[in-house]
């Protein structure tokens, strides 16, 4: 599928986006191998570029490339994710789960991003290929990508077989090959074997009458060459036969060994099962063995115009999803030439396609490992959020947020409020009517149970969104559940995913009054994430907002539209432009000698428009902080270009989630949070709301707490460096990681 175009300087966004409806496509089969060329550093293209789009008198000189690459900014942040695996100073168990985490994220990396880029070389196959604005073609930059995506899983074995593997043993914790374990972990093995594992097994040798099974997207298989020890046939064959085995995904991917007090001993269940190989294959020798696993394109392709639904479309593309056309295939770099050539040839990829391992295939399996070990003192300490607690005249929340409205800044703050919140009011027979938005939600959700209650007794409406990608199958079941509950289930606006976190209620209050309460917030509807990652929620009566709130809705269950969304900004609608004109209203006030700074916290930055208007903020005089988790295309720190711009990124124990943007606005500061990235999908391919947060209390919260913990850290934050590098924080002063403030003050402030 291929991604919009971002947008450039003098394309500012417009009022109302909405994107068209997409034709089917196929997913690739693959392209051009890339060239061993590196690309030329030169880039005249993007120099003209910058020339010609630029109404003003010459500047400085400054690199030729404004924006950095998206793909490989990602990369450097999966990257940042791996140094906390090879960090020493964090606890042993919780670097093997950073590790699972970089295998993660390279995994949908793959069969999305990687996966788009070969899809849209394939389309341009026949054509010239056109270089983008930093002057490389497609193909260039596959060229440029490949070689990063090598390298990076070369780090990651490396962390795990000279770093991780050694430290785990020396702590008595072992993942065991078949000849190392002794005769009672064996005979464990194999009772597990013979009772659970085989009866799941399907081996299949490859022939005229047994095609090449389908492999599923990222299942674990076992390749096999083998040798007949049969008398010849009529028609001989020629060469080694081709077998395969498929490892059931219903089983653990580790399986624990019987060992000593203290030890932990595993061998992981691909191993076990080729130990046994001989036995499911009887006539034949196995000559060799190997693991392998392919990863295919994921992205989904819909047909709007003649599906039935939305609903069943995502559900038919779900099931394409799994047989999509191979992107990757990893395999164990003991496996011989001939298995390696034989499964890429098959799966039709290209030598830079297979990526040969040390180590076993799929670090994803790690993730695992910790809540198999009882050992606290390899892990983080626990941790529990601060209970907000109500003032001694309010008998609830709603009774506290008539008078104020209360900021949460999980997971230091615990996330039980905003489920109290929900719950409260499906219990409450004085709220008459509940709204909520849903993106992704756990699979024990209290807040799903809240919502299927209250629709017995309520007006409950709940807006889905089905396309939140690898989630999809999940909230295909909430949204049918819902409605068989009696929920009004809406899937929001065709082409556009659901992404703002919103929640009204309307309630009778004991007066007789009929007022709205409202959560908005910046993570998804999930209690379990909620523990892993910071974010900001804030529960709200003001009648401004949750009238606003209201309006949203209706735009999204019946697409009908109001010229303003005041005080909320509303993507695709009003928060674009409403970004650009908060920039340029610092830079007007730096011009006229008036306090200008903005410090706006993000999980990525790819926006053009919006990049453009910070370099032009920066040349008038703005400071401007950035605090970017993920990706950033901006160039930080450049003469006459972004030299008043600093960009950093917090990668530590919670996923930095939450966004803040706060504008000095010439002495009179406003802070905005919200569920919106500054990047082309968000600002015009969802629906998004960023709110602002009005209460001084509250807002000099996020501004002295929250935002100036981020911005003095200097033990987990890197500073991005004009040649697009990440270098740590200098530690000037004493050592100070920012997360751990934040639950230290939540400890003393219990």
């Amino acid at each position: 599928m291929s991604e919009k175009k971002p947008s450039t300087a003098k394309s500012s966004h417009a009022g109302k986006t909405v994107p068209g409806k997409q034709a089917a496509q196929k997913p690739a089969v693959n392209a051009r191998k890339p060239t061993a060329k590196k690309p030329s550093a030169k880039n005249p293209t993007a120099k003209k570029a910058a020339k010609s789009s630029a109404k003003k008198p010459a500047i400085a000189p400054f690199p030729e490339e404004r924006f950095f690459d998206r793909d490989e900014s990602w990369m450097l942040f999966n990257q940042r994710v791996l140094e906390e695996a090879e960090d020493e100073g964090n606890p042993l168990l919780e670097r093997v789960k950073f590790l699972a985490i970089t295998a993660s994220n390279l995994d949908e990396f793959v069969e999305i991003r990687v996966a788009s880029l070969l899809q849209r070389i394939e389309d341009e196959y026949d054509q010239p290929q056109r270089a983008d604005e930093s002057g490389l073609t497609l193909q260039q930059r596959l060229d440029r990508l490949s070689v990063v995506l090598h390298n990076f899983v070369d780090a990651q074995y490396a962390c795990w077989s000279r770093k991780l593997r050694p430290a785990l043993a020396a702590e008595n914790i072992r993942i065991l090959d078949w000849k190392q374990l002794d005769e009672r972990a064996r005979a464990y093995a194999l009772s597990f074997y013979e009772t659970e594992v085989d009866p799941l097994l399907t081996p299949v040798t490859i022939d005229p009458s047994h095609p090449f099974p389908r492999v599923l997207n990222k299942a674990l298989c076992i390749a096999l060459l083998l040798h007949s020890k049969r008398k010849a046939r009529s028609v001989p064959r020629p060469g080694a036969a081709l077998g395969v085995v498929t490892v059931p995904r219903a089983l653990p991917r580790m399986v624990q060994l019987p060992s000593g007090e203290g030890r932990f001993d595993f061998i992981l269940l691909h191993k076990l099962i080729e130990s046994q190989v001989e036995c499911m294959f009887r006539g034949y020798q196995v000559m060799s063995r190997a693991a392998f696993r392919v990863t295919r394109n994921s992205n989904l392709y819909l047909q709007e115009e003649e599906s039935r639904s939305v609903l069943e479309s995502v559900r038919e593309e779900l099931y394409n999803r799994r047989k999509g056309d191979a992107v990757r295939m990893e395999i164990e770099s003991a496996a011989s030439p001939e298995i390696v050539e034989r499964l890429r040839t098959n799966f039709e990829l290209d030598p830079w396609q297979v990526f040969q391992t040390d180590a076993p295939v799929n670090l994803t399996r790690l993730m695992t490992l910790p809540g198999l070990v009882r050992r606290p003192d390899l892990k983080y300490t626990e941790f529990h959020g601060r209970h907000t607690h109500l003032s001694p005249k309010s008998k609830n929340l709603f009774d506290e947020l008539r008078t104020r409205d209360i900021l949460l800044h999980h997971p230091f703050d615990s996330y039980a409020t905003v489920e109290e919140f929900i719950e409260s009011a499906a219990e409450d027979p004085a709220v008459v009517s509940m709204k909520q938005t849903l993106y992704r939600t756990s699979a024990d959700s209290p807040l799903f149970k809240a919502l299927t209650e209250a629709a017995q007794s309520k007006e409950v409406t709940v807006v889905v969104e089905l396309m939140a990608r690898f989630d999809e199958a999940s909230n295909i079941r909430w949204a049918r559940e819902m409605e068989d509950a009696g929920v009004g289930v809406f899937l929001g606006i065709l082409g556009l995913k659901t992404h703002c976190k919103l929640a009204l209620m309307v309630r009778r209050d004991p007066d007789g009054a009929i007022r709205r309460y409202a959560h908005l917030g910046t993570g998804n509807y999930n209690s379990v994430t909620a523990r892993l990652y910071t974010d900001i929620s804030l529960l709200t009566a003001r009648p401004e907002i949750t009238s606003a709130i209201q309006s949203v809705f209706r735009y999204l269950t019946a697409e009908s539209d109001v010229e303003s969304y005041a005080p909320l900004l509303v993507a695709p609608l009003t928060l674009a432009p409403a970004i650009l004109e908060l920039i340029a209203r610092e830079t007007a006030h730096a011009k006229a000698g008036r306090a200008a700074a903005i410090v706006a916290k993000m999980n990525a930055l790819l926006d053009h428009a919006t990049i453009e208007a910070l370099y032009e903020a920066s040349n008038a005089g703005v400071e401007i902080d950035l605090i970017v988790r993920g990706m950033c295309s901006l160039r930080p720190g450049v003469k006459g270009l972004s030299e008043r711009i600093r960009v950093r990124s917090i990668v530590g124990r919670f996923l930095e989630h939450s966004r803040i943007f706060s504008f000095a606005n010439g002495g009179q500061p406003e802070v905005f949070c919200g569920s919106a990235d500054w990047m082309p999908r968000n600002l015009v391919e969802r629906s998004e709301a960023v709110f602002p947060v009005d209460d001084p209390a509250l807002a000099a919260r996020l501004l002295n707490e929250i935002l100036a913990a981020y911005l003095a850290d200097n033990t987990k934050a890197r500073l991005l460096q004009p040649d697009g590098s990440y270098k740590r924080a200098p530690q000037l002063g004493p050592a100070f990681n920012a997360q751990e403030h934040l639950m230290q003050l939540t400890q003393r402030t219990q």
